[in-house]
C-alpha cells in the first residue's frame, strides 16, 4: 500500500512500517514530519498546509469510513515489522490532544492498548485521563474484561482518579455487554469516591435500566438526579452481593479495591444531596420518552416531549424517531404521520431510521402498499435504505408472494453492492418453498450463503421451511450442504431436521441421524429428546420412545410432562395398559406431576378396556390433583359406561356435561347414541341425534348408529331417510361410510341406489373391503342371483383368487342394469393378458349377455374352451339368459338336453333359467314343459310327467 499527496503530484509519502498513520488526521501530520527520526525526513514541508489531504492510493483496500476518508491505509503493527523506536519516535511529537485523537481513531483494541502503553512508556509523558477513558471505552465495547482490569490498575498507579466521563464509559460498557448488575455497581462505586453523576452518566444509567425492562427505576433514578437527591436504594442492589452476580463479579471485586486513593466503603449513604438540576441535552429527553414508550404509558412519554419544548431544547431527529415509533407500537398510525409532519415544519430532516419505523409500523398491520411507499421515499429524499430497510421490504413481499417484487429488490440490492441480510435468507427461502419454486430456491440459497455462510439458527429456519411442507429430501439437502466457513451442524439444525424426518414419517432416518450426532461433535439437548420420543410416540413406537426415554434420563435431562404423556397416549392408543401405567408410575417416582392429557389416556384406555372402576380411580386422582375436568375426560366416562351397558350412570354425566361450557361434544353424543341403540331406546337416541344435526355437529358415526338402530328395530323407511341425508351432506369420505348407506339400502331393498352408491365410491378412488362386499353379495341375493352364481363369487372372494373383486362388481353393476359401468369393470381383467378362472369367464358372459352383446358372449364362451376351461353350472344358466335374448331356441334345446339326458346334474336354478330363457324368446309352451320336468327331476315324479317328451 502506499500513502499519497494531493497537493503534491502523488508522490509516495510514508514507507510501509508506518501502520498508524492510517488512523491519523491530517492536522497530525506537521508533528510527524518535524520529527526527528532519519525515515521522516522525507515528508514534504507541503503536508504541513491546511488545505492539503491524504488520499488512498487506488490499489489500496477501501476499509476507511466517512470521516476517515482522507486518511490513508497502513500496514498492521509488530506483525508486520514495525518497531517501537519508531513508534515511539512519532508519539513523542504528538501533543496530549492529538494522541488522544490517534487513540480514539483505532478499531482494534489490541492497537490501542499497544499505542496507551507505548505512550505510557515514554520519558516525558504524563498520565492523561482521557487516554484512559477512550482504552477502557473501547476494552469495554470488545469484552476484554481482563485487559480493563489491568488498565484500571495502570491508571490506579499512574494517579489518575476516575472521573463522570470514566464511569459513564465504563457503565456504558458493562450495560451495552448485559451485564447490568454489574454496570449499576460502577455507580455505587462513583458516589463511594465522591462523584457526582453529571447528565450524561444520569442518562447513560438511565437507559440501562430502560433497556432491561426496569422502568419504574430507571424513573425514579432520572426524578432523583432532577431532584438533587439521587435515590440508590432504587437499584436493588448491595456491593456485598458481588460474588452471586457473575463470573466477572470476582473482576469488579479487585476494580473497586482499585483505581483511587481512598478505600471503597461498603456502606454507601442511600443517597447524596446535590441541589434541583433540569436536564439540557436531547439525548435525556430522548431516553426518558422511550422508557415511557417501552412501559406503555403513553400520556407520560407525550408529557417528556412536551417538557422538553418547554425547556427550550430541540428535539432532533432521534426525538421524533423514538415518538414516532412510540405510536406505532401502540397502533397510533395517524398520530405518527402527523408527528413525520411536524419534523418537517420544524426543519428536522428524516433519517433511513424514521422511514424503517413508519415502514415497520404498517407492515404489522399488513398494509403493504404503504410500506412500498416509505420504501421508495427513502430515495427520493435523498437517503439509502439499509439493511433493516432491506429485511422489512422483503419480509412484507415475500408473506404476500410477491415473487417478482420480491426479485427486483434483491437485483436493486446488488447493483448497490448491498448484500442479502442473513435473517432475510430464510423469509425468501420460505416464499420460493410454499410457492413450489424449489428450483429457485436452490439457486437463491447457494447465491447468498455457499461462500459466505449464515448463522445455524437462520440455516435451521431454512430447513424447517422444508420441513413444514413434507420436503425432508430437501430440507436433508440444506443440512449436508456446502457451509462456506462453517462446516459443523448445530443442535438445533439437527432438531429441525428430525422435526422434517418426523412430518414425513421417516423414523428410521431420524434415529439414524440421532445416532450419528455425537460422531460429529454435536450433542443432543433436551429438546432433541423430547421431539424424537413425541414423534415416535405419534407414529405408534411406544416401546422405541419407552427406550429413548430412558436414555434420556441417563444423559442428565428431565423428561417434560409432555414428553412422559406422549408415550402414555401411544401406549393407550394400542391398549397396552400395563406399559402405559408403568411410564406413569415412573413420571411419579421422577416428581413430574401429571396433567390432564396424562390422565384422560390412562382413563380412556380404561374406557375402551370396559373398566369403569379402573377408568373412575384416575378420574378421582386428577380431581384430587387439582386439575380442571374437561369435557374429553368427561366423554371417556361416558364411553367407559357405555361399554358395560350403564345408561343410567351415563345419562346423568351427560347431563353434567350438558352444564359445561360447550357442552358435551361430538364423541360424547355418539357414545350416548349408540349405548341408546344398543338397548333398542329409539327415543332418547332420536333425541340426541336431533340435537347434532340442528347444530351441525353430526358426523359419519352419528349417521351410521341411528341407520343401525332404524334397521335392527326394523325401521327401514326410517333407516333409508337417514342414509339418504348421508348421501345430500357430504360426510361420504371414506369406506365405512359409504359401506353404512349401502347396507342400509341393501336391507330395503334398493339395489340400484346401491350399486350406484358403489360406483360414486370407485370413482373417489376409495377400495371397498370386506363389509362392501358382504353388501354387495347381499344385493346379489335380493335380485334373484341364483345361489350358485352367488356361492361362486362368495368362494372366489373369499380364496382370494385374482379378478374375484371385479368380477362381482361386474355382475352386481349387470344385475342392475348398469351395463356401461359393468363393461368398464369388466374390461380390467378381460384386458389383462393373463390367464381367468371360470368365475371371471361366467361374470363376463353375463355382463355381455344383460347388455345384449351375445355375439360378444358367446365368443367368451368359445375363448373359454378353447383355454381349457370347462362350463359349470353357472356358465349354462349365464349361456340360457344370452340365448333367450337372442330367441335362439336351438341352444336352449341343447342345455335342456343336457339336463334331460342326465349330462348334467338336475338344477333348479337352470331349470329356472331355461323357463325364463323359453318365455323370453316367446316359446311359452317349451317353457310350461320345462317347468313340468323341474318338478319332476328336482322335486320328484308328477302324473304329467311325459308331457315335456318333445321340448
Amino acid at each position: 500500500m502506499s500513502l499519497h499527496c494531493c497537493c503534491c503530484g502523488g508522490r509516495d509519502l510514508s514507507p510501509r512500517r508506518f501502520g498508524y498513520l492510517h488512523n491519523l488526521p491530517c492536522s497530525l501530520l506537521p508533528a510527524f514530519a518535524s520529527s526527528r527520526h532519519p525515515s521522516t525526513r522525507f515528508l514534504p514541508p507541503l503536508c504541513s498546509l491546511p488545505n492539503s489531504h491524504l488520499t488512498v492510493s487506488p490499489h489500496a483496500p477501501a476499509d476507511s469510513n466517512a470521516a476517515a476518508a482522507t486518511l490513508p491505509s497502513a500496514p498492521r503493527f509488530r506483525e508486520d515489522g514495525l518497531d517501537d523506536e519508531a513508534l515511539d519516535a512519532f508519539l513523542a511529537d504528538l501533543s496530549p490532544k492529538e494522541q488522544t485523537v490517534l487513540l480514539k481513531r483505532q478499531r482494534d483494541w489490541r492497537r490501542a492498548l499497544h499505542l496507551l502503553r507505548r505512550m505510557r512508556s515514554l520519558a516525558h509523558y504524563l498520565p492523561n485521563l482521557f487516554h484512559y477513558n477512550v482504552v477502557l471505552r473501547t476494552l469495554g465495547l470488545a469484552r476484554r474484561w481482563d485487559e480493563l482490569r489491568l488498565c484500571w490498575l495502570e491508571m490506579a498507579k499512574d494517579g489518575i482518579l476516575p472521573t463522570n466521563n470514566t464511569y459513564a464509559t465504563l457503565i456504558d460498557a458493562y450495560g451495552k455487554a448485559g451485564l447490568v448488575k454489574e454496570a449499576l455497581l460502577w455507580l455505587k462505586h462513583m458516589r463511594a469516591r465522591g462523584v457526582s453523576p453529571d447528565e450524561v452518566c444520569m442518562n447513560t444509567v438511565v437507559r440501562i435500566l430502560k433497556d432491561s425492562g426496569r422502568f419504574d427505576e430507571g424513573e425514579r433514578f432520572f426524578r432523583g438526579w432532577c431532584n438533587g437527591k439521587v435515590e440508590f436504594d432504587v437499584l436493588k442492589i448491595e456491593i456485598d452481593d458481588l460474588d452471586s452476580i457473575s463470573p466477572n463479579s470476582f473482576l469488579l471485586t479487585e476494580l473497586f479495591k482499585s483505581g483511587s486513593r481512598a478505600p471503597v466503603s461498603k456502606k454507601i449513604a442511600p443517597s447524596v444531596e446535590d441541589g434541583p438540576r433540569r436536564p439540557r441535552l436531547a439525548a435525556t429527553f430522548n431516553t426518558l420518552i422511550d422508557l415511557y414508550g417501552k412501559a406503555g404509558r403513553l400520556q407520560d412519554a407525550s408529557d417528556a416531549f412536551a417538557e422538553m419544548l418547554r425547556s427550550g431544547i430541540a428535539p432532533d431527529t432521534i426525538t421524533f424517531n423514538t415518538i414516532i415509533n412510540i405510536c406505532g407500537s401502540n397502533g397510533l398510525l395517524s398520530e405518527a404521520e402527523s408527528l413525520l409532519a411536524k419534523m418537517r415544519e420544524r426543519r428536522v430532516d428524516p433519517d433511513t431510521k424514521t422511514f424503517n419505523i413508519l415502514m415497520s409500523m404498517y407492515a404489522s398491520v399488513g398494509n403493504v402498499e404503504t410500506v412500498l411507499k416509505y420504501y421508495n421515499k427513502i430515495r427520493e429524499v435523498g437517503l439509502c435504505p439499509d439493511t433493516v430497510s432491506h429485511r422489512i421490504i422483503l419480509q412484507v413481499l415475500c408473506e404476500r408472494s410477491s415473487v417478482g417484487e420480491v426479485e427486483d429488490v434483491i437485483e436493486e440490492m446488488t447493483k448497490a453492492g448491498a448484500r442479502v441480510d442473513e435473517q432475510s435468507i430464510p423469509v425468501v427461502m420460505k416464499m420460493y418453498i410454499n410457492q413450489g419454486m424449489l428450483n429457485e430456491a436452490n439457486m437463491f440459497l447457494e447465491k447468498h450463503c455457499a461462500s459466505t455462510g449464515i448463522s445455524s439458527r437462520n440455516y435451521a429456519a431454512i430447513i424447517d421451511a422444508y420441513a413444514e411442507k413434507g420436503l425432508w429430501k430437501e430440507a436433508e439437502d440444506v443440512f449436508y450442504g456446502k457451509r462456506g466457513t462453517r462446516n459443523k451442524n448445530d443442535v438445533v439444525e439437527y432438531n429441525v431436521l428430525l422435526k422434517a424426518y418426523g412430518k414425513a414419517k421417516q423414523y428410521d432416518k431420524a434415529l439414524s441421524l440421532f445416532e450419528d450426532m455425537r460422531n460429529f461433535g454435536t450433542w443432543p439437548d433436551g429438546c432433541t429428546f423430547n421431539s424424537l420420543i413425541q414423534m415416535l410416540s405419534g407414529g405408534d413406537f411406544p416401546d422405541r420412545a419407552w427406550e429413548l426415554l430412558g436414555r434420556m434420563r441417563d444423559a442428565g435431562f428431565r423428561p417434560r410432562c409432555e414428553t412422559f404423556s406422549a408415550v402414555i397416549a401411544s401406549y393407550s392408543r394400542k391398549s397396552m395398559i400395563s406399559e402405559a401405567l408403568e411410564v406413569y408410575q415412573e413420571m411419579k417416582a421422577l416428581g413430574v406431576e401429571p396433567n390432564e392429557v396424562v390422565y384422560g389416556s390412562l382413563i380412556d384406555v380404561f374406557a375402551e378396556a370396559g373398566k369403569v372402576e379402573e377408568a373412575l380411580h384416575y378420574f378421582n386422582l386428577m380431581e384430587e390433583s387439582g386439575l380442571p375436568t374437561n369435557l374429553i375426560v368427561l366423554t371417556s366416562l361416558v364411553k367407559a359406561y357405555s361399554k358395560v351397558g350403564c345408561w343410567r350412570e351415563a345419562q346423568e354425566l351427560y347431563a353434567k356435561m350438558k352444564t359445561l361450557d360447550g357442552g358435551p361434544d361430538t364423541i360424547a353424543s355418539n357414545c350416548m347414541i349408540n349405548l341408546y341403540a344398543d338397548l333398542g331406546m329409539v327415543t332418547e337416541a332420536k333425541l340426541i341425534f336431533n340435537d347434532l344435526r340442528k347444530n351441525s355437529e353430526a358426523d359419519g358415526i352419528s349417521y351410521a348408529t341411528m341407520m343401525y338402530l332404524y334397521k335392527s328395530m326394523g325401521m327401514l323407511e326410517e333407516a333409508i331417510g337417514v342414509a339418504q341425508e348421508v348421501q345430500k351432506s357430504g360426510l361420504l369420505t371414506d369406506c365405512a361410510s359409504f359401506n353404512n348407506v349401502i347396507a342400509a339400502y341393501a336391507v330395503n331393498g334398493k339395489l340400484k341406489d346401491s350399486a350406484e352408491l358403489l360406483q360414486q365410491m370407485i370413482s373417489r378412488k376409495i377400495l371397498p373391503d370386506a363389509s362392501t362386499f358382504k353388501s354387495i353379495f347381499t344385493l346379489l341375493k335380493k335380485g334373484g342371483f341364483a345361489m350358485e352364481v352367488v356361492s361362486q363369487l362368495e368362494s372366489s372372494y373369499n380364496e382370494g383368487k385374482r379378478f374375484a373383486r371385479q368380477a362381482i362388481i361386474t355382475s352386481l353393476f349387470s344385475m342392475v342394469g348398469l351395463h356401461a359401468y359393468a363393461l368398464e369393470s369388466c374390461d380390467l381383467f378381460l384386458s389383462a393378458g393373463m390367464p381367468l378362472d371360470s368365475f371371471a369367464y361366467n361374470a363376463a358372459i353375463y355382463a355381455y349377455g344383460a347388455s345384449g352383446m351375445v355375439d360378444k358372449a358367446l365368443n367368451l364362451y368359445m375363448r373359454m374352451q378353447d383355454e381349457g376351461l370347462k362350463p359349470d353350472i353357472v356358465t349354462y344358466i349365464y349361456l340360457a339368459i344370452c340365448y333367450g335374448k337372442a330367441r335362439m331356441v336351438e341352444g336352449l334345446r341343447r342345455i335342456y338336453g343336457l339336463l334331460k339326458y342326465h349330462e348334467l346334474e338336475p338344477n333348479e336354478s337352470l331349470y329356472k333359467a331355461l323357463i325364463d330363457a323359453y318365455k323370453i324368446a316367446g316359446r311359452h309352451d317349451l317353457a310350461e314343459l320345462v317347468d313340468q320336468e323341474m318338478r319332476f327331476s328336482v322335486h320328484g315324479p308328477s302324473e304329467d310327467d311325459s308331457e315335456a317328451e318333445d321340448c
